[in-house]
């Protein structure tokens, strides 16, 4: 096999390939990215068999066809380090030749018939919701999701689909995020994302993308891309009952004085008491040093009582981060139950510090 490929369009490919590779254990062949030259494309992909993504391109000649592997991280290294200008790969026996003018490299090879095969979308039921709609709203949920959390389905967020709403759920146990969006099913789906590929589908689709589903993956895939996730499957907890059914307290905040009084205090605590009085938000660090922020803002909240909530500002200033409004709701029944924020389609609740 010999190709040649101008560095810029190979350098792109390795990048986006790079989340998608075994890191731990550099003799696996999942560490290695699949490339096969055919006709008048290229096909690369990298998996480590829960995640995974192939890319089509026919920007590189192929002066001889084949296929290879090679090590994905060590692969974009050599690639990095060359000039901008046309590169020659080639395999030689049992090695990989990456070639520029004066400078040459070798990279060992596995079989490339023994790479991990990729789903398909065949026999697979496809999801009709609008796509920017949905990679837009999980953005918004996103910073709620949890990580290495023992109940595997937290690691995830929730897409509830319903006959004609879908809810976007994700959750760390102190604060839940929602993104509702129109459009839903016949038949009522739900399926747990992880969050690293909720990331990776951020990263990689801007445009329209077809969606396909079985009961233990997910693939996305445009005219030159296809990704793929396996779901976690669990049982994600009733988001619905932890939405307060009514609120005492309910009005509006102005969104930009909110988070620069908010990341004023943050510069000496990242928890903080906000206290809601008639004509004036006040707010204070809480620090268990002599170290002290206080700031306020001038706001007719119309309550009639002072109204205090401690909370760690990163769930506030996560959601606010996603607000596209000058302004956003706040919901409150008592100081020691959780709250909620809310813009639009997107609702955060937080569960408030106890003192």
């Amino acid at each position: 096999m010999k190709v040649r490929v101008q560095k810029q369009i190979i350098e792109t490919i390795l990048i986006n390939l790079q989340p998608f590779l075994e890191k731990k254990d550099a003799s696996h062949i999942t560490s290695h990215i699949h490339f096969a030259a055919h006709q008048n494309q290229c096909v690369i992909k990298a998996t480590d068999s829960e995640i995974g993504l192939k890319t089509t391109t026919d920007q590189i000649a192929i002066d001889h066809e084949g296929a290879f592997t090679a090590n994905g991280k060590k692969f974009l290294d050599i690639v990095r380090i060359l000039k901008d200008d046309e590169i020659t790969l080639e395999l030689f026996d049992t090695s990989l030749i990456v070639k520029q003018q004066h400078s040459k490299f070798k990279l060992p090879i596995f079989d490339a018939t023994q790479y991990p095969s990729f789903p398909t979308i065949d026999g697979k039921a496809r999801i009709t919701l609008d796509s920017f709609n949905l990679i837009h709203n999980l953005k918004k949920i996103s910073p709620a999701i949890d990580t290495n959390n023992p109940k595997f389905e937290l690691n995830g967020a929730l897409i509830n689909i319903g006959s004609n709403t879908t809810d976007l759920v994700g959750t760390d146990t102190r604060r839940l995020a929602i993104a509702s969006i129109p459009g839903g099913s016949e038949i009522p789906l739900s399926l747990i994302l992880p969050k690293k590929a909720i990331l990776e589908i951020q990263k990689l689709f801007l445009d329209h993308i077809e969606i396909f589903y079985d009961e233990t993956t997910l693939i996305i895939q445009n005219k030159t891309t296809l990704f793929y996730t396996r779901l976690i499957n669990g049982k994600f907890p009733d988001y619905q009952r932890i939405i307060p059914s009514t609120v005492k307290h309910q009005f509006a905040l102005p969104r930009k004085e909110m988070m620069e009084s908010i990341r004023m205090i943050t510069t000496i605590s990242q928890d903080i008491k906000i206290t809601f009085l008639s004509d004036a938000v006040l707010f204070h660090s809480l620090s268990a040093d002599n170290v002290e922020a206080k700031t306020e803002i001038e706001l007719n909240t119309g309550l009639q009582h002072k109204f205090d909530v401690l909370l760690n500002s990163k769930y506030i200033l996560d959601f606010l981060s996603q607000v596209e409004h000058d302004s956003f709701e706040i919901g409150l029944n008592e100081s020691t139950l959780p709250f909620w924020v809310k813009s639009d389609n997107f609702m955060t609740i937080i569960m408030p510090i106890v003192a």
